[in-house]
């Protein structure tokens, strides 16, 4: 498989405007199957549209994190932990916007260098080596990786103590073997241009386990003698503020959610909209569980250890076992990327070659979450250490370098300007 290839699955570069080589006949339209043949498995495999860009914000944004909120809540009280969702979601799309402004200048940059990016994904910090030197480069690559690394971590920790609610005849360790082992599978899959299925099924996932914490919340009442101490200690409180910064840091994979496009000029505020539908689904889930049951999450991290066994449940624990091994490989495929690059095997267009190259990337990860049987702390801690860096202060000061000449300012608005008239001018032809 081609890493950029359109709606039939014929290779074909991209520019940043979603213009082929041929002209227009990169427009978004004929790429979605529009003009040709339906195929089942091209609107399967095969997105770039921005509705699959969306999908993919929003699914990779909430994961195990939703069943930890409640938890949050209770260390930073109601009113903060809706307060701090907002800040850091909003404050989230903004840097998204600022990683998603640079990414299309420094392809710009390339494409009128003559640079060529068929079969190669674009990463942040080849966006920053580009933009900003080595230095900046190193950085993004340490941070993003580091995060990332921890983030398959989690999900695979998470996976062995989710399933344990339906099945303990096994311990959390043995299931951790057994799921790395499934999770191991993503390395068969190319890149973000191919998630388009999980990407829907995802969401789907997490909608369903959003809501059902709600209504199961609502139903079953408040507990007996319920109270609502938090927050009462300074260090649970910016604990709890950590896990909801951690919850909005899907930024390490922007760039190449945005690569994986047609047309990757129109995913300026995507993540904004993707954020919204998310504050949907985190706010009432987090906020009727804390309703419910007070201070009593203070002991446990996992929302699911609170609900009753009931088939509701268990069918909200499957559905989100299967949304951990989409986002385990929504959080690994951006360090197949890396060592493919390393070990020069990222042209490869051969998919079983490319997967025997991704297996060591797996191992480590697994053998870290086998160590670690908690996930809970972790989240605080890669918030804290982490998503502060990759998701805030990286993108914010990079964006502001780059753009701190007037001159630069300049170029970058009278090329916004003529972005905008490209996009009005495709507009009036396909009318």
């Amino acid at each position: 498989e081609a890493i950029v290839a359109d709606g039939h699955g014929k290779e074909e570069e991209v520019g940043v405007m979603g213009v082929s080589s041929g002209g227009a006949d990169g427009d978004e339209e004929q790429h979605g199957g529009g003009g040709g043949k339906f195929s089942v498995t091209s609107f399967l495999w095969h997105g770039g549209s921005v509705w699959d860009a969306w999908f993919s914000c929003a699914s990779n944004q909430v994961a195990q994190v939703l069943l930890t909120l409640p938890y949050s809540f209770s260390q930073l009280g109601m009113l903060s932990g809706i307060l701090l969702q907002l800040f850091y979601g909003f404050l989230g799309s903004w840097t998204a916007y600022l990683i998603s402004v640079l990414y299309v200048e420094y392809r710009s940059r390339k494409e009128k260098e003559g640079v060529s990016f068929k079969n190669h994904v674009i990463q942040w910090f080849e966006v920053l080596d580009g933009l900003l030197g080595p230095y900046w480069k190193a950085a993004g690559l340490a941070f993003n990786c580091t995060f990332l690394l921890f983030g398959t971590v989690i999900q695979l920790i998470a996976c062995a103590s989710n399933i344990y609610y339906i099945n303990d005849r096994l311990d959390k360790r043995t299931w951790t073997y057994i799921f790395g082992a499934c999770c191991a599978t993503t390395v068969f899959i190319p890149s973000f241009h191919n998630y388009r299925i999980w990407s829907f099924l995802g969401l789907g996932m997490t909608t369903y386990t959003a809501w059902y914490l709600a209504i199961a919340a609502l139903i079953n009442g408040q507990v007996e003698g319920v109270t609502h101490t938090g927050p009462n200690k300074l260090v649970l409180y910016f604990t709890g503020a950590t896990n909801i910064l951690y919850t909005f840091g899907g930024h390490a994979v922007t760039v190449e959610i945005m690569h994986a496009m047609w047309k990757p000029a129109k995913f300026k505020y995507i993540y904004l909209l993707a954020t919204l539908y998310v504050f949907t689904l985190t706010l009432p889930s987090a906020s009727a569980m804390y309703w419910a049951y007070g201070d009593e999450l203070l002991a446990h991290a996992n929302a699911f250890s609170l609900l009753p066994k009931t088939a509701w449940r268990d069918a909200a624990v499957i559905l989100m076992l299967i949304h951990q091994f989409i986002t385990f490989g929504f959080a690994c495929t951006p360090l197949y990327f890396v060592w493919e690059k390393v070990i020069g095997m990222h042209d490869t267009k051969s998919v079983c070659l490319r997967a025997l190259a991704r297996l060591p990337i797996v191992v480590p990860i697994w053998f870290l979450a086998i160590i670690f049987p908690f996930f809970g702390p972790i989240n605080s801690a890669v918030g804290a250490l982490l998503v502060s860096f990759t998701v805030y202060i990286i993108p914010a000061l990079a964006h502001m370098l780059t753009y701190r000449s007037a001159s630069a300012r300049e170029d970058h608005t009278v090329l916004a300007l003529r972005r905008s008239l490209l996009i009005s001018m495709f507009l009036l032809v396909n009318a």
